[in-house]
């Protein structure tokens, strides 16, 4: 990955290796690498949006240092650091780690933009306040998000599995939900969030895992590739102004196949093409 140097680029694809809170299987933190080294594979001119990747100028800084087992201090490298792409005009597209590394870039983007919105496509809903009395859990960042930037500028999609106060909090709240679908509720949605500064962040596990097994948290029942790539390909094709995004939960030990990370490969091809530089 990466066609220019840092000072060249548009775009800047980083790696978040951290799966300290993960709450049933460990590994995302080999998720980003791994999907570099699919990426080899891939094909760099994309038929769905006619563009190849020499159009656009970006990027991979590699993966972060992180210190290993400190959740805290991680969070606030992250931020620091997203902070720093968003003052040198960088695009961040960040590759995860578990989900949790998400919450300190709502928090750098939200310092930035004062209307921001976040979609989120994920099996989860991770709206709990903590996970077994800890506040810092890979199950906590769209409840962060919706007490930082208020619940109605939080929609997620694809949601099939929570605590049942986490959907009474979603219906309570004000924010939207899509359960069990994404690419249909996504086209409804989009069109509100026109002219919007909107940051994505995606959960592979949105997929079901007959798509990507390679996960932490497998849900059954998911979507399929063809809809995300839909999913992804409608936010492109909208009027929103999509500011950064990233792709997360990718955890290579449970797929020897590794079509999880060729998938994960591709979906952020389609990001780069379709996301960046839009109004």
């Amino acid at each position: 990955m990466g066609n220019r140097s840092y000072e060249e680029s548009d775009i800047v694809i980083y790696g978040m290796p951290m799966d300290y809170t993960v709450s049933f299987r460990p590994g995302s933190r080999f998720g980003p690498n791994r999907i570099r080294e699919a990426s080899i594979g891939l094909e760099e001119f994309s038929p769905y949006r006619n563009r190849h990747l020499e159009e656009v100028k970006y990027h991979d800084a590699g993966d972060m240092l992180l210190p290993f087992g400190n959740a805290a201090k991680s969070l606030d490298m992250i931020e620091e650091y997203v902070d720093k792409l968003l003052g040198d005009g960088k695009f961040p597209l960040g590759i995860g780690g578990e989900h949790l590394v998400s919450w300190p870039i709502f928090r750098s983007f939200s310092k930035k933009y004062d209307d921001l919105a976040i979609i989120h496509i994920d099996a989860h809903a991770d709206l709990r306040e903590e996970y077994e009395g800890e506040p810092l859990s890979h199950s906590t960042p769209i409840r962060k998000a919706c007490g930082l930037i208020g619940p109605e500028n939080v929609y997620s999609f694809g949601i099939r599995s929570g605590m049942r106060e986490e959907f009474q909090y979603a219906k309570e709240s004000g924010m939207y939900m899509a359960k069990f679908e994404v690419a249909k509720p996504l086209k409804e949605v989009l069109p509100s969030l026109a002219g919007r500064p909107v940051y994505v962040t995606i959960d592979i596990d949105v997929l079901d895992p007959a798509y990507a097994p390679g996960t932490g948290t497998a849900e059954a029942g998911g979507i399929s590739s063809k809809e995300l790539l839909e999913a992804i390909g409608l936010i492109a094709d909208s009027a929103v102004n999509v500011v950064g995004c990233d792709l997360v939960e990718v955890s290579p030990p449970y797929d020897p196949t590794e079509q999880t990370s060729i998938a994960a490969s591709k979906f952020i091809r389609e990001m780069l093409l379709g996301w960046p530089g839009k109004k």
